[in-house]
């Protein structure tokens, strides 16, 4: 499993003991996010199937043995076994988008797989580990979409065809745990460009990267990678790369979209395209997630990922070691104060945050657009305190407060409801987001590739 904490650790023999709590903490951390979309307005009685889209994956054109290279028989592919699974899907969506620039850069076709679901935050009461097919999830290259008509790098292909297009003989085996020695603790643009030197070494057509031994943490672009500044160096070239610039919105979270705008914008006759302008949409953690803050500041944890990107107004520095603590997993006191309020807002801080951003806007880079009137709630908090912070916001001036339990879902939609808000999220005027959540991190990442300025993402 792989952590959604950055951790910057202070001595390297408090490793063992952070990786233990972490795999702790993730229980902590995922069950807080997934249980506030269980309870959605849905009419999500029978489990979903997906076969329109499972049909679309197995028919892609590139599914073919006969196409000329670098695609069909003679094609070259790479698929990681030692991705991430049975954890939450913004910590598997950052994986996929940087494995598949990788195979990009080395002309390899990605090979994609189904999102597998950790049981117990499925939507849906079943006996083992369930499946979502990525293309109701995201559209793209990385889930087998078309890079554009002046790039002839092989497409992405399905996990099944990678079984019929790669026979033993044509494989060659990287074993995770052993390659990345020579760049563990490098910044993840030296990680990147070490990988595609070690993929256009390999002679074989077909490259299979598997765990190996040794490493609880065997990703490409592991914990210590994606967590922590290291992660920053790889910012541009993964901004402009195809991967990020081609990534798109699956038809299945359009049509939820669509399909819950009288809810995000009543009576509202602007088109469709401008409407979001005067949106600004906020993740609030509740619930359980107060713990996992606790846990943060124990650890004196950084940002995550794109959150960390320094152009970012509201950064966070937790500081380097913490002087006269030196038992492992304490902090300040002053430091505590410092994470709650930042990682676990009190209302009042949520509120003045709230202010603080519609108006820096509004005098900002969104003076003489739309004023900032619908507020979007990206949340597992519970409908008590969902129904009374609606009212709040009500009564600051705001038009319009919808939020995540609103929105009416099929069964479909409601298993992808997490790529629903997120993408809501992309498209408003301003987001603000928990700057140690994976989930607003992609957030982040979308809206920076699709030209929102920088200024228009804040942290609490």
């Amino acid at each position: 499993m792989l952590s959604p904490f950055g951790i910057p650790l202070r001595r390297r023999g408090v490793l063992l003991s952070f990786l233990i709590i972490t795999a702790v903490l993730l229980h902590v951390f995922y069950y807080s996010q997934w249980n506030g979309w269980f309870t959605l307005n849905s009419t999500y009685s029978p489990l979903p199937e997906y076969k329109d889209i499972y049909a679309m994956e197995k028919n892609l054109p590139q599914h073919d043995l006969e196409l000329p290279f670098p695609e069909g028989k003679t094609g070259r592919y790479v698929v990681f076994s030692n991705q991430i699974y049975q954890l939450g899907w913004n910590n598997v969506l950052n994986e996929l988008l940087l494995c598949t620039h990788l195979a990009w850069r080395t002309k390899r076709a990605y090979v994609f797989q189904n999102y597998m679901w950790k049981k117990d935050y499925f939507p849906w009461n079943v006996p083992s580990a369930p499946y979502t097919p990525l293309n109701a999830l995201i559209a793209g290259p990385t889930a087998g979409g078309p890079w554009s008509s002046t790039d002839n790098s092989p497409r992405s292909i399905s996990l099944i065809w990678w079984n019929k297009v790669c026979p033993e003989e044509d494989i060659g085996y990287i074993d995770a745990a052993t390659a990345k020695n020579p760049v563990r603790g490098k910044d993840a643009k030296t990680v990147m460009d070490y990988w595609v030197k070690l993929f256009n070494d390999m002679p074989q057509r077909c490259i299979y990267v598997r765990p190996g031994s040794g490493d609880d943490f065997p990703q490409t672009f592991d914990l210590m990678t994606v967590s922590t500044p290291l992660i920053i160096p790889l910012w541009e070239e993964f901004r402009d790369s195809p991967v990020s610039r081609l990534l798109h919105t699956p038809p299945l979270v359009n049509s939820a979209i669509r399909r819950n705008e009288h809810i995000l914008f009543p009576q509202n006759t602007v088109s469709h395209f401008t409407r979001y302008a005067g949106m600004m949409a906020i993740h609030v953690r509740r619930g359980d997630y107060a713990g996992a803050c606790q846990s943060l500041a124990d650890w004196n944890s950084t940002f995550y990922m794109w959150n960390l990107l320094p152009d970012l107004p509201d950064p966070f520095n937790p500081g380097g070691p913490i002087d006269g603590h030196d038992e492992v997993g304490k902090n300040t006191p002053e430091n505590y104060v410092l994470f709650k309020k930042r990682c676990y807002p009190s209302e009042e801080a949520l509120i003045a945050k709230i202010t603080e951003s519609k108006r820096d806007w509004e005098a900002g880079e969104g003076r003489g657009a739309a004023p900032l009137t619908t507020l979007y709630i990206m949340t597992n908090a519970n409908k008590q305190w969902m129904d009374a912070f609606r009212t709040r916001m009500i009564d600051e001036g705001w038009d319009n407060v919808a939020t995540t339990s609103d929105l009416t879902l099929n069964s479909e939609q409601t298993a992808v409801s997490m790529a629903i808000d997120m993408d809501i999220g992309r498209r408003a005027a301003v987001l603000i987001g928990n700057g140690w959540s994976s989930m607003t991190s992609n957030i982040v990442h979308r809206r920076l590739v699709d030209g929102h300025p920088y200024s228009s993402v804040r942290f609490w």
